[in-house]
């Protein structure tokens, strides 16, 4: 699997490039490390983590993410298909004496970043998906969604015609972040507060294994759980984003900026990407929408 978004920062071409999600992810499989039993009894500080997490960072593979797993007390590294022995290999050397903390599983696919909340949403050339209608404390109308989708975007309309006018771009942060904040232009269209059918009502950061459901406007609604939180994923290319929430929902192109929420109306984030598909499942990324939410000063409704 490598991790990927369904659409890129600009241009059509790299849009192009982003946008293929390698179908086939199945469950996590580990991956024979050489050493790697030597170190299972061997427990690691929080210092040697954050060490190693950093020692991932600065080894720069592209389809890789990784977070510390609070219940193992190490570091737990996905790679998809396209990572080679030889970049394992120049990952541990990164880590150096603290290698042995880092828990190794392969995803099959390739990563990607994958572009009422979940509705299809249209630039001038890439398709992406709505996360939550929000509101200003003036009252003012937007909506959020991946900042991978709002990055080179301008206008944004309802229909792949580009007929009815939704909006503009107000507010881009990618990569680092992965969130987009759009103000709505056009009064007559309807704002509603929910989320697939859930009424949204507020936000929150979710706990490792928390149920979730995620929209989106090409696969519709997937469940599934939260695995991580505060996960950095390198969809290649410079394109890095951290604290992301990683989970076992599916999805696939055109996704991207979806939401990410509870059963209980609870907003959790904006889908980023991952690998795989809604076929034999995949491993996504999405951005905290507690981060978005402060940053535009906006809120749920």
């Amino acid at each position: 699997m490598r991790i990927t978004r369904t659409t890129p920062r600009s241009g059509i071409a790299r849009r192009t490039r982003l946008i293929a999600v390698t179908a086939g992810l199945v469950a996590a499989a580990a991956v024979t490390v050489p050493n790697a039993q030597a170190s299972d009894a061997q427990t690691f500080s929080t210092a040697q983590l954050k060490s190693a997490s950093s020692s991932v960072l600065k080894a720069d593979v592209p389809g890789t993410a990784w977070a510390i797993d609070p219940k193992t007390d190490k570091v737990l590294l996905t790679v998809d298909s396209t990572v080679s022995q030889a970049e394992l290999a120049k990952i541990q050397k990164a880590a150096g004496s603290n290698a042995g903390a880092l828990t190794i599983k392969r995803t099959p696919g390739k990563m990607n970043k994958l572009i009422k909340g979940g509705d299809a949403i249209y630039a001038s050339s890439w398709r992406c998906s709505l996360g939550f209608n929000v509101k200003n404390s003036s009252g003012a109308d937007y909506f959020v969604t991946a900042g991978h989708c709002t990055d080179g975007a301008g206008t944004w309309w309802s229909n792949s015609g580009h007929t009815t006018t939704l909006g503009t771009t107000s507010g881009s942060s990618f990569p680092t972040n992965d969130y987009g904040l759009v103000r709505y232009t056009n009064t007559s269209v309807t704002k509603s507060g929910t989320a697939g059918s859930v009424d949204i009502t507020r936000a929150a950061t979710p706990a490792v294994n928390t149920s979730v459901i995620r929209t989106g406007s090409t696969t519709g609604t997937h469940t599934g759980r939260v695995t991580a939180l505060n996960a950095t994923v390198n969809y290649g290319g410079g394109d890095i984003v951290y604290g992301m929430i990683q989970t076992t929902v599916c999805a696939e192109p055109g996704d991207s900026g979806g939401p990410l929420y509870g059963s209980n109306g609870t907003a959790y984030g904006l889908t980023s990407g991952g690998s795989g598909n809604c076929t034999s499942g995949g491993t996504t990324f999405f951005q905290p929408v507690t981060e978005a939410l402060s940053a535009y000063g906006v809120s749920v409704f």
